[in-house]
Parts: structure tokens; sequence; C-alpha cells
């Protein structure tokens, strides 16, 4: 089953890491995609940060563009992965493995991905 995996943190949380710290973490999560291979597939990407985002959201006069990283939640999508693995579980255990986890407002959010499109058929 295919699932989503999106990396997420809290960037004033991220700024408190101490660079050596970062530094080691970051050589494992590079470790963890090697590791993991197996089971990741159709890609992913780590994102820019959430400075740089543009935002569209829906207003009366139709769609707006706005520049920055409006969003609603306190996290912020760092990145992101589509794994394949057999059932929820095993994406959860997978996912207890991301090294990132270590640090204070990390979390990975998995999602199924929706792959049967024969309603539009």
């Amino acid at each position: 089953m295919k699932y989503v995996i999106m990396f997420t943190s809290t960037p004033e949380h991220d700024a408190e890491v101490a660079p050596e710290v970062a530094q080691d973490v970051y050589a494992r999560v590079y470790r963890w995609f090697q590791d993991n291979d197996a089971a990741i597939s159709d890609g992913g990407a780590e994102l820019q940060p959430v400075e740089t985002a543009t935002t569209l959201r829906h207003a009366a006069q139709g769609a707006v563009v706005v520049d920055g990283p409006f969003t609603e939640a306190r996290e912020a999508v760092g990145g992101f992965s589509i794994i394949d693995v057999p059932d929820l579980d095993a994406a959860i255990a997978l996912v207890r493995t991301w090294p990132m986890l270590e640090l204070p407002g990390t979390s990975v959010e998995i999602r199924p991905m929706v792959t049967d499109y024969s309603q539009f058929e």
C-alpha cells in the first residue's frame, strides 16, 4: 500500500538545535533514506524553508496569491516521500526510525494515497 509521509517540524524549535546536533541528525537522515530505499517509491523531496512559500487562498473574487508562509498550522512541512509497504503497521514501524523524531517539535504524518481512480473512467 502506498502512503505519503510528510516530515514536519516547528521552525522555532529548529532554530534552537545546535549546529553540530543538526549536522549529526541530518547525516543519519541521509543514511535512513539509503537504508530504506526499497520501501521508498515515486520519489519525494526536501522543501525550501517555509519563508519561501507562496500560498493561493480562496476569495469571493477568485483565488488570491499571498506571498509567505501563511499557513494556519504551527508546524511546517519540510519534505515528503512516498512509501510502498504492506500496511499501516509497516508504515508506522518505518517512520518510527526517522532520525529527526529525536528533536523537539518534529513529527511525521502518514497518509494513505488514493490509488484507485476507476470511478472516473
